[in-house]
């Protein structure tokens, strides 16, 4: 069994902001509230200092065989003065606005990008700028920057990294900036930003091809806004030239009777649709961050042909969401696979299948990817007139494939980013 160290050592820190929130307000936060202060208003160098004057403390508590004592009491005054004087170093005009992409794949580098404007009445010296205490999955990967100078009316930018090891939506306090007090050991009056949001996607596996029945089923109406491909498109009607249109659809007979330049219209009603189905229960949690990391290079892979993508159930639940051909991006399966939370059991055959009953006349093949193979799942779907490929994700020791159209694949081989034929 694996133990997650980094998630238990912030087990009484709650994950999300709104829980946070609920915390400062609570008694506890309250309570703590004169700590937090302290702890905010010195820089890296006094807590360092803060430290080590505890170890001189405990030395001189024998006032009487040594002088440590003194020594004790001229660390504790300049950290008084350094907090006395705090306020006059504020910030006054300075704004602090963060910008962050949408979304960074598990284990990436994110960069944040700290805008700070000084709009106030005096340049600022030694800004040190500090990010919000981090979820348990998240390090910063560098020390935190400075800015040395900033003059009224300018603005400067400066980058702060850090690596998330979880999926799903994260949402972090607000980053702060503080002037530098003489001595070194304590800031101004931090300004502060707003919070900032952002999605951590999953790894994408390394899948360079899939195997699959991708007959082309009929789409009655056909499908807007889908690119077309080839020529085998069914007449959807006439209408007004328009600069671009291809010369070879202009329609004589209309463009005579209405003494205007007409030109034929096509629909393509026939599209190759794959549905997939990620099954959420696992026997451990690498497991399914693995199912799910070649859920997303299964969808990567498919994006890049002609067919259309369904990805329609999910740990149980339906997502109507088409991909593919200029309909969609692969972004958008990327957010939905990073907010799967693990099933708590497993789904039985009948069930999924109820769900995609509905969809199946489109679905021209169903790409199944778990954990646990269900036979009885593939062979349902398959009555349904519909190919079906199952992908197990299994421990580091994958046997062959367990039947026809199943593939079994090692996490291990997924996290090592191999090349997947499948």
């Amino acid at each position: 069994m694996n133990i997650n160290f980094a998630k238990l050592n912030h087990i009484l820190l709650p994950d999300t902001k709104a829980g946070r929130d609920r915390f400062r307000k609570g008694i506890w936060g309250k309570a703590l509230g004169p700590i937090t202060w302290f702890y905010e208003s010195l820089s890296d160098e006094g807590r360092v200092l803060v430290v080590a004057s505890l170890v001189v403390g405990f030395f001189g508590l024998d006032v009487q065989g040594t002088e440590v004592h003194v020594l004790w009491a001229a660390i504790i005054g300049l950290f008084v003065g350094s907090l006395l004087v705090r306020r006059a170093y504020r910030l006054g005009g300075v704004t602090v606005e963060v910008l962050v992409p949408r979304r960074v794949t598990i284990g990436d580098e994110l960069r944040f990008v700290v805008a700070l404007r000084n709009d106030g009445p005096r340049d600022a010296f030694a800004v040190r700028i500090r990010g919000p205490f981090l979820p348990w999955d998240g390090r910063w990967s560098g020390r935190s920057p400075s800015v040395r100078q900033l003059p009224v009316g300018t603005e400067r930018r400066v980058e702060i990294g850090a690596r998330f090891a979880a999926r799903g939506e994260h949402h972090l306090d607000a980053f702060g900036a503080a002037a530098l007090v003489p001595l070194g050991l304590a800031v101004g009056s931090s300004v502060w930003s707003g919070g900032v949001k952002f999605l951590v996607v999953p790894r994408i596996a390394n899948v360079v091809r899939i195997t699959t029945t991708l007959g082309r089923r009929h789409q009655p109406g056909g499908i807007a806004l889908a690119s077309k491909t080839g020529e085998s498109m069914d007449l959807l009607g006439v209408r007004p030239y328009r600069p671009g249109d291809p010369v070879k659809n202009l329609h004589a007979k209309s463009w005579a009777r209405a003494g205007t330049p007409v030109v034929r219209e096509y629909q393509e009603e026939y599209f190759s649709r794959v549905g997939v189905v990620v099954e959420t229960s696992a026997a451990d949690e690498r497991r399914l961050e693995a199912a799910i990391s070649l859920a997303a290079g299964v969808v990567a892979c498919l994006s890049r042909g002609e067919a259309l993508i369904d990805l329609l159930v999910v740990g149980g639940q339906l997502h109507d969401l088409t991909i593919g051909r200029h309909l969609g991006f692969l972004e958008q399966a990327l957010d939905l696979l990073a907010c799967v939370s693990p099933g708590k059991t497993t789904p039985d055959a009948e069930s999924l299948l109820t769900q995609l009953r509905p969809h199946l006349p489109r679905l021209s093949c169903v790409i199944v990817v778990t954990n646990i193979w269900d036979p009885m799942l593939s062979e349902r779907i398959r009555g349904h007139g519909v190919g079906c490929t199952t992908l197990v994700v299994t421990g580091d020791k994958a046997p062959g494939a367990a039947g026809p159209g199943v593939s079994s694949i090692a996490a291990s081989a997924i996290e090592r980013g191999e090349a997947l034929a499948l």
